[in-house]
């Protein structure tokens, strides 16, 4: 009761005070004409009390219980006192005017003629001294005066609500605007570093063979071929500046790599040879300029930092992935440190589900193998979403926020999981946006209704709690990913594409409860081996299932996750057991003990 009170506006008071003034005077009154009263002074003083105290207290419930007990309690009241004093019918007036201030919705269909009509009848038949369409005049103004108090009453609850939810989206474009003035510096400062640097290491390389070349026709030949590829670099910088298309995108990716590795192999003098294996398929543009920037990268490092004097390049188009390996001939490093560009490779790899790989030793050269999963261009593609919360606003807030993106679009809302199950037959969304405390039916049930019968339609949970148990039962009932609500919008947008791309993400507070939570699970042998190794329970698991023969795909269904995600789990255990393809990896698995 003391929270509702505290969160009282003036209309508030202003009703509360007008109770009160006719509460008193009534008890006043009363006892002053006590003599003339047919019921016990205590009596009536007790029904005034209540008819104060009961309805308001109902009203801060429902204003349904209100209006009926206010009619009954004080208009029973005011029937008694009339009944004694004819003059008495105008106490009415207040609780007329109350009334009417309080209805809403069809409630004005009774109490209108209610206490308009009836209430003046009632006077009329027990006072006849009164007129009655004098009363129903009287009580007919305090009835209007009462709406318009109400409309008054409903316009500040509307401004106030705007007023909060401008408040609401202000914060959140202030939020957009600086997160992508973050994410457009950063893009510019990868394009810039992979750009600049490749082409720029070329040049100079380039300009140091031909010191003694400059007196001779080759020397003036080669020397334009550095210019035009100064110029071309410039060009191209340009074009990332102005959101323009880099001149390698209108090319197929392996026609770019091998122009790519052609240009650097007669502007470094270095032998680079470039092979292409498969079939090759289309690429979505982001996989495409990945794959360039990571073989630019590559080269650009293995000249400066391993004095290579031959790369090979092999790209593979497989069913389910591509992947690039660039192997040099360098010096190697004793311990791997990853610099900006390096950072930049992997962070470009991991937004499409991929990943970036390096192998190296002293004396044995380097290998970069940069993996990503299969994946079709989906620019043009319009992501259908189904957003699911008890809350209105919250609601109406989402859908404001995601319709601000050109590829996202809100089919429709539910206020609870049976809504929501119902509404994915109907519309069919790509991304169901699911909280989880809910009436009628919670997430958690909802998701597993929807996998069951729409495995293809992806759930994101979205919501505040960070309970794992919780969390990994969800994971194993299909959830295709977890986002805390305090998640930026941005981040938001982010990871509903790359749920409908296929692959799956736990918010990152939550993500380290998890596997800790996994790891602590796992038994001996097992925990000292994936102590020893850094292994995760996830990828223990993975590798059982490798163990028994089971591809990734079916592997990705009995877990309820991508085959993109499975296989990235895959490679990063190949990697920690130093081991190159399943069946090294089962090898030491047994001979560690992971497996049986």
């Amino acid at each position: 009761m003391l929270e509702m009170v505290k969160q009282w506006v003036w209309y508030d008071w202003i009703m509360l005070a007008l109770r009160l003034i006719v509460s008193v005077s009534l008890i006043l009154t009363t006892r002053n004409v006590q003599e003339s009263l047919t019921l016990p002074l205590w009596s009536v003083i007790f029904w005034e009390l209540a008819a104060l105290s009961i309805p308001w207290f109902c009203l801060m419930f429902n204003y349904k219980y209100y209006l009926l007990t206010e009619i009954l309690l004080f208009g029973g009241l005011c029937i008694y006192l009339t009944s004694l004093f004819p003059e008495a019918y105008p106490t009415y007036l207040v609780s007329t005017f109350l009334i009417a201030a309080n209805s809403a919705h069809r409630s004005y269909r009774w109490t209108a003629p209610a206490t308009v009509l009836v209430i003046p009848g009632i006077f009329y038949a027990i006072a006849p001294s009164n007129s009655y369409w004098l009363m129903v005049t009287h009580y007919g103004l305090a009835y209007v005066m009462g709406f318009a108090f109400h409309l008054l009453i409903v316009n500040h609850r509307q401004n106030e609500t705007i007023r909060k939810q401008n408040a609401v989206l202000e914060q959140y474009m202030s939020q957009i605007e600086r997160i992508t003035l973050a994410e457009e510096r950063n893009r510019l400062s990868r394009e810039l570093h992979d750009t600049v640097g490749h082409a720029y290491t070329s040049i100079i390389m380039g300009m140091e063979t031909l010191r003694p070349e400059l007196a001779a026709e080759t020397g003036i030949q080669r020397l334009e071929a550095l210019l035009e590829l100064g110029r071309k670099s410039i060009e191209e910088v340009r074009g990332y500046l102005h959101q323009m298309e880099s001149p390698q995108q209108s090319l197929s990716l392996a026609r770019s790599l091998q122009k790519l590795a052609d240009e650097f192999r007669e502007h470094a003098q270095v032998d680079v040879s470039f092979r292409a294996f498969g079939e090759e398929y289309q690429l979505s543009h982001q996989a495409k300029m990945a794959f360039i920037r990571c073989l630019q990268e590559s080269l650009t490092n293995a000249v400066r930092h391993g004095q290579a004097t031959e790369i090979t390049v092999s790209l593979q188009f497989e069913q389910q992935y591509t992947r690039l390996e660039v192997q040099d001939n360098g010096s190697g490093l004793e311990e791997w440190r990853e610099g900006f560009g390096m950072n930049a490779m992997k962070e470009r790899a991991m937004n499409l589900q991929g990943q970036v790989s390096v192998y190296t030793k002293p004396g044995g050269g380097t290998l970069v193998i940069c993996t990503l999963p299969r994946q079709a261009e989906m620019a043009d593609e319009l992501i259908r979403l189904l957003i699911v919360d008890d809350q209105p606003f919250i609601r109406e807030s989402l859908r404001t926020l995601l319709d601000r993106y050109p590829d996202l679009n809100v089919a429709d809302l539910a206020e609870d999981g049976k809504q929501a199950v119902e509404l994915c037959g109907r519309h069919q969304p790509h991304v169901v946006l699911m909280d989880l405390d809910m009436p009628h039916m919670g997430g958690a049930e909802a998701t597993k209704m929807i996998k069951q019968q729409w495995p293809h339609i992806r759930v994101l949970i979205f919501t505040t709690f960070q309970d794992t148990e919780q969390a990994l039962d969800l994971l194993r009932g299909g959830a295709d990913g977890f986002l805390l609500k305090s998640a930026e919008p941005l981040e938001l947008a982010d990871t509903i594409r790359l749920i409908h791309r296929g692959g799956t993400l736990i918010d990152q507070r939550m993500s380290h409860k998890i596997f800790d939570k996994l790891d602590d699970s796992i038994e001996s042998p097992q925990s000292k081996a994936a102590a020893d190794y850094g292994l995760t329970a996830r990828e223990i698991e993975i590798l059982q299932f490798v163990a028994k023969g089971l591809r990734y795909k079916t592997i990705a269904s009995k877990l309820y996750l991508s085959d993109g995600t499975v296989r990235n789990y895959a490679s990063s255990a190949y990697i920690k057991l130093g081991v190159r393809n399943k069946e090294e990896a089962v090898q030491k698995a047994l001979e560690i003990g992971i497996v049986e």
